[in-house]
């Protein structure tokens, strides 16, 4: 007996067209690796957003991995360098090497841009064209255990803002009585131990000024910039930050906050929420837990108070060699569109790239949402931390000098002038 053969595809197509058919999706499957393996909301955002599209293109899966931040950069560097890896992957603006090492396929087409704002778009754009859908974006807010805060007699300030004075007061007073008045942790993250340092030189300096340090216009030695990080480094001295902030992590910082031991404040980003809002035996804060949002401390002869960091966060690329461009983008797409920026406001509590009305959260959260919108209206705005903007040695110095030595109390204010100045190159 003759073994039957297969018909091909294209006759098989042919056959069915004729007979009025239409021929059988052919199945299809990206992969994903993403961060925020333990940040449930953003997770869950995630997974609908899969489900969505699945439903929307039939023949069509999405295989997510998930990992943690560090574990996901270690995997990455390997598979790319292999060329292999997923076809999309979690990545941030400051990780330029992806560009520069061709790992990344160019977005100017395909991608529904007009309802990204252009501020998160020209983050991720290099030389002249996009490489990441900004998802995440975030501002630096001043969180508060407003029970702890009345228990020290101080009541939340009308403006939503402290200044330096005030903060450093509040300080010395917690500690009177046995309270770690500040918390954070640095052991695994090069940025969150220069919050304040950073949001008190952008205040003092203001935006154009501010710029011109970071590209290295300004030296390091400058009044201005000796004079904010002198306030900061009274706040060191005062023991505002906990003993092991070199070392503790950033997952462990923020339970240090909310349950144990408490602090009162918290500099972090308002990504505060996907961990914070998980369950409190996942690590998120217990059910009544007093929160409050303020602007970061205004240091004295401010020369723009109301300035801040708004930076954008985790984002979704694609690998330059995946097979299935056309579909790696149309998942990308299921993302810009203002139901799922809404969808992401009201389920994440963050802010996005996305163009989304924020009128539209409800629900539960939407109490915190508007607190974080109360702190943030009227703010002017600098685009982008230090690590999405600095460099080279600028960049690593301004990681372990700044982020880490000089809140842990290592270095003194001089020498963070120092070591700044000739990773800048001044001269």
């Amino acid at each position: 007996m003759t073994p039957r053969r297969a018909m091909p595809a294209c006759a098989l197509a042919a056959v069915l067209a004729a007979a009025g058919l239409a021929a059988p999706a052919a199945s299809q499957e990206i992969t994903l690796w993403s961060h925020w393996a333990a940040e449930q909301p953003k997770r869950q955002f995630i997974e609908e957003a899969i489900r969505r599209f699945e439903a929307a293109h039939p023949g069509v899966t999405v295989r997510a991995t998930w990992y943690e931040k560090n574990a996901l950069y270690a995997a990455l560097r390997t598979a790319l360098r292999a060329g292999q890896g997923p076809d999309v992957f979690y990545a941030e603006p400051d990780q330029v090497e992806y560009v520069q090492n061709g790992f990344l396929l160019d977005l100017s087409q395909g991608i529904d841009w007009a309802n990204v704002e252009p501020w998160a778009r020209e983050i991720w754009t290099h030389g002249g064209r996009p490489y990441g859908l900004p998802l995440e974006a975030w501002t630096v807010e001043l969180y508060v255990n407003t029970r702890l805060l009345s228990e020290l007699g101080w009541p939340m300030p009308a403006n939503l803002q402290f200044t330096h004075g005030q903060l450093l007061e509040i300080v010395r007073k917690a500690r009177e009585r046995n309270i770690v008045p500040i918390s954070a942790g640095v052991g695994d993250r090069p940025f969150p131990g220069a919050f304040l340092t950073h949001e008190t030189l952008l205040m003092r300096l203001g935006r154009v000024d501010y710029g011109r340090l970071l590209k290295g216009e300004i030296r390091w030695d400058d009044p201005r910039v000796v004079e904010s990080l002198r306030a900061v480094r009274a706040l060191v001295e005062a023991r505002a930050f906990p003993p092991g902030v070199a070392t503790l992590q950033l997952g462990q910082s923020h339970v240090y906050f909310h349950t144990n031991p408490g602090t009162v404040f918290f500099p972090m980003g308002s990504w505060y929420t996907s961990r914070a809002f998980n369950p409190p035996d996942q690590g998120g804060q217990p059910a009544d837990f007093p929160l409050g949002i303020l602007r970061m401390p205004a240091p004295e002869n401010a020369a723009c108070p109301k300035c801040r960091t708004i930076a954008v966060g985790g984002s979704y690329v694609i690998n330059a060699g995946t097979r299935h461009p056309d579909t790696a983008k149309a998942f990308l797409n299921a993302f810009t569109t203002p139901e799922m920026g809404a969808l992401w406001l009201q389920n994440v509590m963050v802010q996005t790239g996305i163009k989304a009305d924020v009128g539209m959260v409800t629900g539960p959260r939407a109490g915190y949402f508007r607190d974080l919108a109360a702190a943030n209206e009227g703010s002017e705005y600098f685009f982008g931390i230090p690590l999405q903007i600095l460099q080279g040695r600028a960049r690593d110095t301004f990681t372990q000098v700044v982020n880490t030595a000089f809140i842990s109390g290592q270095v003194t204010v001089e020498e963070v002038v120092r070591q700044m100045n000739a990773a800048m190159g001044a001269r």
